[in-house]
C-alpha cells in the first residue's frame, strides 16, 4: 500500500468537491512520492481554474495540517505535484484545446477518479444530465485512450437503488444493468431521454420561455423522469443512469463503482469535524439549532446511513490498490453503516437537543437561541395533521388579526411563515431517507477490509464502521464541525 502510489500519475475530476478535497489531502500528506495529480477544475480560463483552485481548495482549513507539515516548501510541495486543468467533463475530452497537454496526459495517467457531479435532488434535468450521465461516459472515453490506466474509480451513490419501504430489504452490492428501471413494467432508453430532453428545450425556447421558466421547468421535468421509472430524485436518477453508461462502455478499462451513503464530516483525519456545506443530515441538525424547526419527520427507528468522509477516502485508497489492473468480479462497493452499526433517528434527535441545550447557538441580536426538544412524527399523514395544527390555522388567525389591526402582528406572522415554508420544504426533499427502510449490505467492502486489514495499522486507512461511537462522534466532532465551518 504505502508503495502502491509511489511514481503514480492521477487524474481527478470535480475537484473542488467535499469528497475529492478530502481525497486529494489524504493523497498528498500520506503518499508525497506521488509523481502527479492533473485536477480537473471547471472553469473557462485556465487562470480562473487556477484561482478556484486556489480559493477553494488548497487555501481551505482542511489542508492546515499538510501545510504544517511543509512548512515553507509548502508552495512548492504543491506546485511540483499539482498540474491544475481548465476543462468539464460534460464535453468531449474535458474541453480542452491544448493538444500536447491532452497527449501527455494520456501518455502518463495511471489512476482516474471522478468525482464530478452535480449533487442537487432538485436539479435542472440537463444539467444532471450533462454532468451525472454523459459526463461519466466522456471521462471513461478519456481513460480508454491512457495505455497505463490501472483503474477508474466512479464516485456514486449508495441511493441509486431508490426508496426502499420494505424493513427486510437488504441492497445489494449490484450493478445496474443498461435500461433497468426501478419499475418492473418499464424500460429505459438514455439516447432517447437525451431525445425527449433535447425536445423539451426546444419546445420552451419556442415559446419564448424566460430563463427563469425554463429553469424551473427543467427542474420539475427531471422530477418528473425520474418518478416515471421509479427514482425519488433527479439526483440519484441521473447517477444510476452514469453508472449504466460505465458498466456497459467500460470494455477493457479496469472499473471500480464506491458507493458512499450520507457523508458526513471527518472522524479523524487530517483532524476530526471538517465540513463543507450542509449534506443531507446536516440541514435538519442546522434548522433545529437555529430554532426554525421544532419537529423532525420519521420513525424513531428508522436507520440513518452515515458515514465520515475520512472513511470513504480510506476504503477508495484500498480499492485502488487491491484492485488495480483488473476489473475485479465484484466491482461495487457500498461504504456504510446500516448493517453493522445502525445510527437511527431518534439517535439524532436527542443528540441534536443535548448538545444544543448545552452550546445554543446565538440569533442575531447575540443572545443563546432556546431550543425544545424536537418532536419526532412518524409518518406523512400525522405531519401534516401536524403542520395544519402548528402552523396553518394560527397563520390564518395571524393573517385575520393583521387585516383588522393595520399588521400589528405582522413580525410573528412572517416568522411562523418562514419556518412552515421551511419545514415543508425539508420535507419534500429529505422524505426519501426519513422513511428509508432498507440496509446496505457491504460484503465486497468488508471483504476488502479484510484483504487490507494489515494496512490499516500502517497507513491509517481505517474504514470500519463499528470503529464509530455514535454519540461521541455526533456530540464532540460532527455537530462541532457544522457550527464551525457550514454555519460561519
Amino acid at each position: 500500500m504505502s508503495e502502491f502510489f509511489k511514481g503514480k500519475t492521477i487524474l481527478m475530476t470535480g475537484t473542488t468537491g467535499f469528497l475529492a478535497k478530502v481525497f486529494l489531502e489524504k493523497i498528498l500528506r500520506t503518499q508525497p512520492q506521488v509523481h502527479k495529480l492533473y485536477l480537473l477544475i471547471r472553469a473557462k480560463t485556465i487562470d480562473l481554474a487556477a484561482q478556484r483552485f486556489q480559493n477553494e481548495v488548497i487555501r481551505t482549513d482542511l489542508f492546515r495540517v499538510l501545510r504544517d507539515q511543509w512548512g515553507e516548501d509548502f508552495d512548492s510541495f504543491i506546485f511540483k505535484k499539482i498540474v491544475v486543468i481548465s476543462g468539464d467533463v460534460s464535453l468531449h475530452n474535458f474541453g480542452l484545446e491544448d493538444e500536447k497537454l491532452k497527449i501527455k496526459m494520456f501518455e502518463e495517467i495511471n489512476i482516474i477518479i471522478n468525482f464530478a457531479a452535480t449533487t442537487k435532488f432538485y436539479e435542472r434535468f440537463d444539467i444532471s444530465m450533462d454532468v451525472n450521465t454523459m459526463g461519466v461516459l466522456h471521462v471513461l472515453n478519456f481513460a480508454k485512450h491512457c495505455p497505463k490506466i490501472k483503474i477508474f474509480m466512479q464516485i456514486s451513490t449508495a441511493y441509486v437503488c431508490g426508496e426502499i419501504k420494505d424493513e427486510k430489504i437488504i441492497v445489494q452490492e449490484k450493478p445496474f444493468e443498461m435500461g433497468q428501471t426501478l419499475k418492473e413494467s418499464s424500460k429505459l432508453d438514455i439516447t432517447e431521454e437525451m431525445n425527449l430532453l433535447k425536445n423539451k428545450i426546444d419546445e420552451l425556447r419556442s415559446k419564448n420561455a424566460t430563463e427563469n421558466t425554463i429553469k424551473n421547468a427543467l427542474k420539475d421535468y427531471g422530477i418528473e423522469r425520474a418518478n416515471l421509472y421509479g427514482w425519488p430524485n433527479t439526483y440519484v436518477f441521473t447517477k444510476a443512469m452514469g453508472e449504466m453508461q460505465l458498466v456497459h462502455h467500460k470494455d477493457n478499462v479496469p472499473l471500480i463503482i464506491i458507493r458512499p451513503t450520507m457523508v458526513t464530516s471527518t472522524l479523524n483525519d487530517p483532524f476530526p469535524g471538517w465540513i463543507e456545506g450542509l449534506r443531507t443530515l446536516d440541514n435538519i441538525i442546522c434548522s433545529y439549532g437555529q430554532g426554525k424547526i421544532t419537529s423532525f419527520l420519521g420513525h424513531p427507528k428508522t436507520i440513518l446511513d452515515i458515514i465520515p468522509a475520512d472513511m470513504v477516502i480510506n476504503c477508495m485508497m484500498a480499492a485502488i490498490v487491491a484492485c488495480s489492473n483488473q476489473t475485479p468480479k465484484n466491482f461495487i462497493y457500498h461504504i456504510s453503516s446500516s448493517l453493522r452499526n445502525p445510527f437511527r433517528i431518534a439517535d439524532v434527535r436527542d443528540y441534536c437537543y443535548h448538545y444544543f441545550i448545552k452550546s445554543a447557538l446565538k440569533n442575531k441580536n447575540g443572545k443563546p437561541i432556546i431550543v425544545p426538544k424536537p418532536t419526532l412524527i412518524s409518518s406523512r399523514v400525522v405531519f401534516d395533521i401536524y403542520m395544519r395544527i402548528r402552523y396553518v390555522f394560527p397563520l390564518k388567525v395571524l393573517n385575520v388579526v393583521n387585516k383588522a389591526f393595520f399588521q400589528c402582528s405582522q413580525d410573528v406572522y412572517d416568522d411562523s411563515y418562514k419556518k412552515f415554508k421551511r419545514l415543508t420544504r425539508l420535507v419534500e426533499v429529505y422524505k426519501p431517507y426519513l422513511f428509508f427502510k432498507g440496509v446496505f449490505d457491504d460484503s465486497n467492502t468488508q471483504n476488502l477490509r479484510r484483504a487490507t486489514s494489515n494496512n490499516i495499522e500502517v497507513v491509517g486507512l481505517n474504514f470500519d464502521p463499528n470503529s464509530i461511537n455514535w454519540k461521541d462522534y455526533m456530540m464532540n466532532t460532527h455537530i462541532p464541525g457544522l457550527v464551525k465551518y457550514a454555519l460561519k
